[in-house]
């Protein structure tokens, strides 16, 4: 007999008339983690609110076993403590206040530093709020958890971390992510939600995407064939009803049309297609850095003599730890910081395209978002602007918004949809896919391998760094760029990682102060330090391991076995530290 953790039965929810779910139903089984997927607006945050009781179902319901604890990823965050290890620690049970190790581990993992942890969470960006949050979120060790992209403010070395986290997670768990890649290294099963019903395989994104599809054209061929039938019958019972020798077979026929089901013809949905408006470029070298230097600080240089020639056609990505100078070192190659030494050429035929985190202050608030997006390229007709505000996901009358009551990450669309419409020949898109669902992302990787000119993107999404072949990448370090020749993968293969190898690792966690050893424990003490050392030096062996062959195929069996093992050691050094402590007080 097969257990549900969770499950939704005939569920129906509407918001004004427009229905978001309609008989919809899913299981969760114990030890299951799921993506869920769908377009922006399909209702996945909407789900999460039924699971977590914040919303109640028109029809049908949602069961969770009493006592079950949900995990849930806030977006609206507020702090109460004075450091962020206390506020973080807030997060731990009852039964596990004194486990403050484990709080300074996730944190570390997810980018703070050992001096950040006394720092007031309240003077935190954004994204490092949202930071501490997930930590929260991830040392309850709740039954199930719910997050909602995760990765949004998250470099992509913190993505790695959460992502191996994840793997090892023995609870439920329902993800929704944009990121294809990373749904599909961390979950066993994938939903979807479309047509306001949900699918769920066993299986990844592809395979659910498939099935989808298939669903759609057995519809349409199903539809296709009662339309004949009906036709067909409907032409006898035209042609013979008035006469009375045929009167009662058409009759019959006309009750057994009455009675064939009718399937609703599938409205389309919306695919998107664009491409960049190209400028031509006759030449090959487009742009030139020369041993460049810029600081913000005296004396601690952010970038230290980088040089980098960009040729027409080459994909080029910067990546690296947040603060590193990704962005800044974007904003000297597009001219808008001057560097303190060295020179940035231009050749004079190239046409920026430049999407940066700062730009969206250039939108003018007075504009509608059609507008705003027509004014970047006159030449573009009206139905080519309303496309392009289709794929930044202000359709129809969405379109006609004002900019100034935009959030920040609309504000974010409409200058994408800017850089698409406007002509240009090199593009500079700093973290571009941040906003935009699956199909934008998709639509807009596209159109980067159709762009002849030159590419340069700033992404911590390793799903981009593998759809797009790139020629270089600008890995950037503290105080220090490197380039490397090559793909993504070849790079994880070739060089990896230098804080996964422990060439920079994060500061080991601080002990927490104890009472002084008592004679009689002191043997035993001993003994479970030892072996804590020993597992953890064991831990950090087997994560290099998982590392390297994290880039390699065919490898699904070993890095099963490796992830078993990491949660194995983890969960005796919990034990043991659990040891430790009742031994420290006897």
């Amino acid at each position: 007999m097969r257990y549900f953790i969770i499950q939704a039965e005939g569920v129906c929810l509407a918001f004004g008339g427009q229905v978001v779910l309609e008989g919809a139903e899913f299981s969760i089984q114990k030890g299951e983690r799921c993506g869920l997927i769908g377009r922006n607006g399909s209702g996945k945050s909407t789900l999460f609110r039924l699971l977590a009781g914040e919303e109640i179902p028109d029809e049908g319901t949602v069961v969770t076993p009493r006592g079950y604890r949900l995990g849930i990823l806030q977006q609206q965050i507020r702090f109460s403590c004075p450091t962020i290890i206390e506020e973080a620690a807030l997060g731990l049970r009852e039964d596990d206040k004194d486990s403050l190790y484990k709080v300074e581990r996730i944190l570390f993992g997810l980018g703070f530093s050992e001096e950040d942890l006394y720092e007031s969470p309240d003077v935190l960006s954004g994204g490092y709020r949202l930071r501490v949050q997930l930590a929260k979120v991830l040392v309850s060790e709740p039954d199930c958890l719910l997050l909602d992209e995760p990765t949004n403010y998250l470099d992509i070395l913190s993505i790695r971390f959460l992502g191996q986290f994840l793997q090892s997670w023995k609870g439920e768990m329902i993800l929704i992510s944009h990121d294809l890649s990373f749904l599909d290294q961390v979950t066993t099963h994938m939903m979807g939600i479309h047509r306001k019903k949900i699918y769920k395989i066993r299986g990844k994104s592809t395979d659910l995407f498939e099935i989808i599809a298939n669903e759609e054209e057995r519809h349409e061929l199903t539809r296709q064939n009662l339309e004949k039938k009906k036709a067909h019958m409907q032409s006898f019972v035209d042609r013979f009803g008035a006469k009375a020798s045929k009167a009662a077979l058409a009759q019959s026929k006309q009750k057994m049309i009455d009675k064939l089901p009718v399937l609703e013809k599938l409205k389309g949905l919306h695919q998107l297609d664009f491409s960049f408006h190209e400028l031509p470029f006759m030449g090959v070298k487009m742009a030139e850095a020369s041993h460049i230097q810029f600081s913000y600080e005296p004396e601690e240089p952010l970038i230290d003599d980088f040089s980098l020639i960009v040729e027409k056609g080459e994909r080029i990505a910067i990546i690296g730890k947040n603060g590193y100078g990704k962005s800044t070192l974007m904003r000297l190659i597009a001219g808008e910081l001057p560097p303190i030494k060295g020179e940035m050429q231009m050749s004079p035929v190239a046409r920026m395209g430049y999407f940066g985190q700062t730009s969206i202050e250039r939108l003018d608030p007075k504009l509608r978002i059609d507008e705003e997006i027509a004014s970047a390229n006159p030449k573009l007709s009206y139905t080519q602007v309303m496309g392009i505000c289709g794929l930044m996901m202000f359709s129809g009358d969405a379109a006609k918004k004002s900019v100034s009551v935009l959030s920040g990450g609309e504000k974010s669309r409409v200058l994408l949809g800017k850089i698409v419409a406007q002509p240009c020949n090199l593009l500079l898109l700093d973290e571009p896919t941040h906003h935009l669902d699956i199909e934008s992302i998709e639509a807009l990787i596209d159109a980067i391998e159709e762009f002849s000119g030159a590419v340069i993107i700033i992404t911590h999404s390793e799903w981009l760094l593998r759809r797009i072949p790139f020629d270089k990448l600008v890995v950037c370090h503290e105080s220090k760029q490197e380039i490397f020749l090559g793909g993504y993968d070849e790079f994880l293969q070739k060089v990896g990682w230098r804080e996964e190898k422990g060439e920079k690792k994060a500061p080991k966690p601080k002990a927490q102060p104890l009472p002084k050893k008592l004679k009689s424990n002191e043997k035993e003490i001993r003994e479970v330090e030892s072996r804590i050392e020993s597992l953890e030096k064991s831990v950090e062996l087997n994560n290099e391991k998982l590392a390297a062959l994290s880039s390699s195929l065919g490898k699904g069996d070993e890095i099963k076995t490796l992830v078993g093992k990491i949660a194995q050691d983890e969960k005796e050094i919990d034990d043991l530290y659990e040891r430790l402590t009742i031994l420290y007080q006897n």
